[in-house]
């Protein structure tokens, strides 16, 4: 009898403000490495550890949709009206009941792993989701010796170097 294989799911959350290519990269990369089914980019309306967005949520999410035309594998979401939250422990918790027989991988910068300790419930996150994070310019000393890095484990924490994509989405809002 054939072995059925588990849907595999990226979770690439964050404010997307605005979307780019440094985002499609690491979602290409994680697909490819991880063997993963599909990536789903979950936009909150406001990030927790930021005053305001720039552009509003309707943009963010448009402009998401219109740069991944090309990437069937990535889905857009917006889940906080759903969930009634913002925190990704919410979020996580939602998606294993919506999609039961699913493994997730959730996808961060290493800037977010430094302070990831900080997020609400983080450790069961990363029992509901395997952790991969991504190396970004000038974070990876800093995150290797975070707390987060330290506490969480080889299986449930993977760090990924890859090809600097020199962009970001603050360097974007000042163009």
């Amino acid at each position: 009898m054939k072995k059925i294989e588990k849907n595999k799911i990226g979770i690439l959350g964050g404010t997307f403000d605005p979307a780019h290519k440094g985002h499609i990269k690491i979602s290409k990369e994680a697909k490819k490495k991880f063997q993963l089914n599909k990536i789903f980019w979950v936009i909150t309306k406001k990030n927790p550890f930021k005053k305001k967005s720039f552009f509003s949520l309707k943009e963010r999410i448009n402009h998401a949709k219109k740069i991944n035309i090309n990437n069937k594998f990535i889905k857009i979401y917006y889940f906080e009206d759903k969930i009634k939250s913002n925190k990704t422990i919410d979020l996580m918790k939602f998606l294993k009941n919506r999609y039961k027989k699913s493994e997730f991988f959730f996808i961060m910068g290493a800037d977010n792993l430094i302070n990831f300790h900080k997020w609400e419930k983080w450790n069961k996150i990363a029992e509901i989701s395997k952790i991969l994070v991504f190396n970004r310019l000038n974070y990876k000393s800093k995150s290797l010796k975070s707390i987060s890095f330290k506490k969480l484990n080889k299986k449930r924490l993977q760090f990924i170097n890859i090809k600097k994509v020199n962009i970001s989405s603050s360097q974007l809002r000042k163009i």
